[in-house]
């Protein structure tokens, strides 16, 4: 029994640990990092050396140009930060501003595409499609590697809501056939405007005549016997004849169920172990 219990204390970590091998095995095979070129929408901050009345933040035009103070309109769109800084740096010094001018170009916001991980992950948020450090997100598990992973609290699956359809409804991912078994039908592709929820585990309730009540993880197809013996096994004072479940319905009551030791608990479920009268 001990065995057992130790075997479901470990699933959250071993989904963990899942998901970083799966990341760093497809790192394996990623070229250098792609250079991040600027777009209509993304605002940058121009500063040059020694001549802060000439720092300046503006957002790219639909045109890829942006206003930069004594020189004018500048076509930044299409190109990297260091050539952006490099046009920009040029036109000070060929309109006779500054003999030798050092100019910087930073990005204080992508305009990229976003899409989106709520729940249970160590980063939740919007992420730009385009990584401007790395590969693109393109699938799930780009998106989960970028959001830093599983908690500890994580279900053993997530719903991938996508772009325009009901909020109430999605696909869902088995988290263990593709973290741990590396089944790559579940590695759905995502687009901009996706989202993906990861929900809190599901939970059973323990209490009575066992050594450790309380609240546990409820592992897939979890029996009553496997329960026990996450709540460390009856006490010298319990009997199994005792055990009842007691089971909320969906209109909210709740009714007090007998079960066998091989059936199958439901979230939210609460063991009970009675005493034994002998």
């Amino acid at each position: 029994m001990m065995r057992i219990n130790l075997a479901f204390r470990s699933l959250a970590t071993s989904l963990a640990t899942a998901l970083t091998i799966f990341v760093v095995l497809q790192a394996s095979g990623v070229t250098a990092a792609k250079e991040y070129t600027l777009e209509s929408g993304d605002v940058i901050r121009v500063t040059v050396y020694d001549n802060p009345d000439l720092t300046t933040t503006a957002r790219v035009n639909q045109a890829g140009k942006i206003s930069v103070p004594l020189i004018g309109e500048v076509r930044v769109g299409e190109s990297s930060p260091e050539q952006a800084a490099i046009r920009i740096a040029d036109g000070l010094k060929k309109g006779g501003f500054i003999a030798n001018p050092q100019v910087n170009v930073f990005v204080e916001r992508y305009r990229s595409p976003t899409v989106s991980i709520l729940g249970e992950v160590q980063k939740a948020g919007k992420y730009p499609v385009r990584d401007p450090t790395g590969e693109d997100i393109r699938t799930v598990s780009d998106l989960l590697a970028m959001s830093g992973g599983l908690t500890a609290n994580a279900a053993d699956f997530m719903t991938l809501i996508k772009k325009g359809t009901d909020k109430t409804s999605g696909y869902k991912i088995d988290l263990i056939a593709l973290l741990q078994r590396g089944d790559m039908s579940q590695n759905l592709e995502i687009v901009e405007g996706d989202v993906l929820y990861v929900p809190r585990m599901a939970l059973f309730y323990i209490y009575g005549e066992v050594q450790r009540p309380g609240s546990f993880r409820l592992e897939r197809e979890m029996t009553l016997m496997q329960a026990l013996a996450v709540g460390g096994g009856l006490t010298p004072r319990g009997t199994q004849r005792g055990i009842e479940v007691r089971r909320r319905n969906g209109d909210g009551t709740v009714n007090t169920l007998k079960v066998k030791m091989s059936d199958l608990l439901q979230p939210e479920d609460v063991v009970f172990v009675k005493e034994s009268i002998f």
